[in-house]
């Protein structure tokens, strides 16, 4: 049974991060975004696995993170939240215009996540750029919408987050996941 495994997905600058900080202060446990920390250890490595070097070999560290993660929290009792899922690499990969593996596809198929996905859709007033994010916004609602493709092409139910306080954010995911 996987109903306490959710997703928290949309696109980049939406407020997903600090939903789930939140959250796991509450004591929700949570399964880490798998691009940042991606990005971060490429860099520090020098390595070429990177959104802006090597989109396809970023994607596979992506999915098999996702794997991982899911992996570890079906052995996990009670509620988990997810920084994204294994369809966000799928949504990636399209976005692209990037072949997707079929791999990926059976991943997908294979690890299902509670049937409501929660995304936070595009939100200007909040959007910034840092040293992992160098999408425009732009970008980031291009990401949105992949998103929103991929996971309605395995479906799921998308619950789109309140444009609100991180707070009535919480509240809103806790009633939901209760």
């Amino acid at each position: 049974m996987t109903n306490h495994l959710h997703i928290i997905t949309g696109g980049p600058g939406s407020g997903k991060t600090s939903l789930i900080d939140a959250l796991t202060a509450e004591g929700i446990r949570h399964m880490p975004e798998a691009g940042r920390a991606i990005i971060q250890d490429q860099v520090e490595i020098g390595g070429t696995a990177l959104p802006w070097s090597d989109r396809e070999a970023f994607a596979a560290l992506m999915l098999g993170w996702e794997m991982r993660s899911y992996r570890e929290a079906m052995g996990v009792p009670g509620p988990i939240i997810f920084d994204r899922g294994i369809p966000d690499v799928i949504g990636y990969l399209r976005l692209c215009g990037l072949p997707v593996p079929a791999s990926a596809i059976k991943a997908a198929e294979q690890r299902r996540y509670a049937k409501e996905v929660f995304i936070a859709p595009p939100w200007p007033a909040i959007f910034e750029q840092d040293t992992e994010r160098k999408q425009t916004l732009a970008e980031a609602e291009a990401t949105y919408l992949a998103m929103v493709n991929a996971y309605t092409s395995f479906g799921y139910e998308l619950v789109a987050l309140p444009l609100a306080s991180i707070v009535e954010r919480a509240g809103f995911v806790r009633s939901r996941i209760a």
